[in-house]
């Protein structure tokens, strides 16, 4: 299962962003089912973040959010409101 969480992060915030999203990884990956994750800044769009993480599975994902809420706070007033679970359908590895 993948989540996606994307954030709009003014310039002048980017680099305490950074350092909370970091916090918040760290928090994650300490939680049950936790495969991986990645802090990931828009190319194309610099204040568009994205905090992106796979689990084992939906359940997995939503009890580490809430083991991670006090230090997602900080970040959610700079949260884009949208879904942020996504089921696998189709998984290619490269060469």
């Amino acid at each position: 299962m993948l989540a996606v969480i994307r954030y709009t992060v003014p310039e002048a915030q980017s680099q305490d962003f950074a350092k909370q999203a970091e916090v918040v990884l760290d928090t994650l990956a300490a939680q049950p089912g936790y495969l991986r994750g990645r802090l990931a800044r828009s190319v194309d769009e610099p204040n568009l973040w994205a905090v992106v993480t796979e689990w084992e599975g939906a359940g997995f994902y939503r009890r580490a959010l809430s083991a991670a809420r006090m230090e997602m706070y900080p970040l959610m007033i700079l949260m884009v409101n949208e879904p942020s679970a996504f089921e696998d359908v189709l998984v290619q590895d490269g060469a």
